[in-house]
């Protein structure tokens, strides 16, 4: 698993009909992208380092919009 930081990361829960958790990768003690990633989580706005288990995943950050 390798991230950049403004990715966001996904931990599915196991149960089915309970929400997992979300949050925002905002830094990346390795250079490489690997974790553990210090994570700002949404739901309790604070943040955490975190090892990834099975059930994550990584979306990568969208590019901002332009307007003209």
């Amino acid at each position: 698993m390798k991230a950049q930081v403004g990715d966001e990361l996904i931990i599915e829960s196991p149960e089915p009909g309970t929400p997992g958790r979300i949050g925002t990768i905002v830094a990346l003690p390795d250079t490489d992208g690997s974790p553990p990633y210090l994570v700002h989580w949404l739901v309790g706005d604070y943040a955490s380092l975190i090892e990834p288990g099975p059930n994550s995943r990584i979306e990568p950050r969208r590019p901002a919009s332009r307007t003209s």
